[in-house]
């Protein structure tokens, strides 16, 4: 489907490059006014051309041919696409949701957002700033019917939350790693912009790995999706969806000085909304590893997160790591700042053991770290 889509968009771009050599003249035109007389433009004398005066391929040429064959494959591939995401588009609706939140004593208090159904007995992910301080939730299915839900908890580092309504049967959603996502692939969203219920939109992933700080006392959202798809207020919470019709992202953030989408939006990838949700499920809240680090600027020619401290007692410290060393490797993942140790502490889970791998005096090290739940304070 992937390689068909490319191609697709590959005979569109031509077609679009010869239909531009042909009609260049007449754009200038419009472009540029005041060059015609005030009677308009001299009109040539008009020609009928009869059926039989129009040259068949075979007729006109090899090279003829051979374009007129591009183009009538290049328009039945891009029926295909169209017919491809219309379909991938029909089987997600039923796994979105809207959210309409009261946050305080006032009926206007509050706002609207998007949800992603998670498990068919009623357990729905969402963004934290949706429904994280909510005191009234009403979920809106595709089929129109209206469902009050609980908070059943949230993570303000994420951005992540669950609600859950009384329903069985749902239709989850299917979702996929961002492991397995390139950048530039098509993408598409749905959610609730403006309220505006299934509202479809359609862009690329324009970055990957992005880093946000929200404020200047608290740590940023990490390891985001950057999508030039359309992103407005009300589709926070809604799925980011790839070309197989799997949730790799929830919407959440939009780069947006007027308030509206200009083309940068992020979502928080798969792999941290689950293990986050699947936490919050788990225990009513999201239950953070803890190593006990304190990170600092790497100066060093070695990628890594420089470690400036190790807390007493921490896992890290009993394990072995020590004040200096940079740690390069978290299970089979590599480190290259300490945002990147960060996302995969996000996606682990407390009482694990993960094998890290320091530098440390000309030397690499593997470590097994046993992980524990963040201290309260």
């Amino acid at each position: 489907m992937k390689k068909k889509t490319i191609l697709a968009l590959t005979f569109l771009i031509i077609l679009l490059m010869v239909s531009a050599v042909g009609c260049k003249p007449l754009l200038y035109r419009l472009l540029a006014p005041g060059t015609e007389s005030e009677e308009g433009p001299e009109i040539e004398e008009v020609v009928n051309i009869e059926e039989e005066d129009i040259e068949t391929p075979e007729e006109s040429g090899p090279e003829a041919g051979k374009e007129e064959i591009a183009e009538f494959e290049a328009y039945e591939f891009l029926e295909e696409l169209d017919m491809s995401i219309s379909s991938l588009v029909e089987r997600t609706l039923p796994s979105v949701v809207n959210i309409a939140v009261r946050t305080g004593e006032s009926p206007d208090s509050g706002g609207i957002g998007s949800g992603v159904i998670y498990t068919e007995d009623g357990y729905i992910i969402t963004n934290n700033h949706v429904a994280g301080k909510a005191v009234e939730i009403l979920v809106t299915l595709a089929d129109g019917s209206n469902h009050p839900a609980e908070l059943v908890g949230a993570s303000e580092i994420t951005d992540i939350a669950v609600i859950k309504i009384d329903i069985e049967n749902l239709v989850p959603a299917k979702f996929a790693s961002i492991e397995g996502q390139k950048v530039g692939e098509i993408v598409i969203a749905i959610g609730s912009p403006y309220g505006i219920q299934q509202t479809v939109t359609m862009g690329i992933i324009s970055g990957k790995g992005r880093n946000i700080p929200l404020s200047s006392d608290s740590l940023p959202i990490v390891d985001l999706i950057q999508t030039d798809t359309a992103i407005n207020p009300g589709n926070s919470g809604g799925p980011l969806i790839n070309t197989s019709g799997e949730v790799i992202g929830i919407n959440s953030l939009v780069l947006a000085p007027s308030g509206t989408s200009t083309g940068i939006g992020f979502a928080v990838p798969t792999d941290t909304a689950i293990n986050i949700a699947d936490q919050i499920i788990k225990y009513g809240m999201a239950v953070v590893p803890f190593i006990g680090v304190e990170m600092g600027t790497n100066t060093s020619e070695v990628p890594g997160a420089f470690i400036t401290n190790t807390i007493e007692e921490s896992p890290a410290q009993r394990a072995g790591i020590e004040n200096g060393d940079i740690l390069v490797k978290y299970r089979d993942k590599e480190i290259k700042n300490a945002y990147d140790l960060l996302t995969q502490i996000l996606r682990s889970n407390c009482d694990e053991i993960v094998r890290v791998e320091v530098y440390r005096d000309e030397e690499y090290i593997a470590i097994d770290i046993e992980l524990l739940r963040c201290p309260a304070d």
